[in-house]
C-alpha cells in the first residue's frame, strides 16, 4: 500500500519533524492538534473550553483535507496537562460527534508541546 501525506494550510503547520497526517489505503493517521489558529499562528488558549474547540476544529480541517469527517474516526488520545480538566474537555469533545463513539483513552502528562493544556490525536476510517 501507498503512504500518502496529508497537509492542509486550514490546520497549523508541523512544528516538528512529521506531517498532520498520514493516510495508508483507507486509514487515515492524524498527528497531534494543539490550539494553534492556522490565520493567526496564536494559541488559542483562554480557557480549556476555547481550546478544546480550537484543537476540533484543527483536527477537522485535517479530516476534511482527506475527505472525511468526525464520522470516520475510530480511536482518539487525548493527553491534558491535568486531569482536572477531564470533563471540561470531554464535554466539548463530545459535541464533534454523534453517537457511535471512536475508541479513546484520556491521559495526564507532565508537559504539552507550547505548554497547552491539551492535544488530540485520532485515526480515521473510510469505508
Amino acid at each position: 500500500m501507498e503512504k500518502k501525506i496529508i497537509n492542509t494550510p486550514d490546520a497549523p503547520a508541523p512544528i516538528g519533524p512529521y506531517s498532520q497526517a498520514v493516510q495508508v489505503g483507507q486509514t487515515l493517521f492524524l498527528s497531534g492538534q494543539v490550539a494553534i489558529n492556522p490565520k493567526t499562528g496564536d494559541l488559542e488558549t483562554a480557557d480549556i473550553q476555547s481550546e478544546t474547540h480550537q484543537v476540533m476544529h484543527n483536527l477537522h480541517s485535517v479530516l476534511q483535507a482527506a475527505g472525511m469527517d468526525f464520522r470516520h474516526v475510530v480511536k482518539t488520545s487525548i493527553f491534558l496537562s491535568d486531569m482536572a480538566l477531564f470533563s471540561s474537555v470531554n464535554e466539548i469533545y463530545g459535541k464533534y460527534f454523534s453517537g457511535d463513539f471512536p475508541a479513546r483513552e484520556t491521559i495526564a502528562v507532565k508537559t504539552l508541546p507550547k505548554n497547552v493544556n491539551v492535544e488530540i490525536s485520532m485515526v480515521a476510517i473510510k469505508v
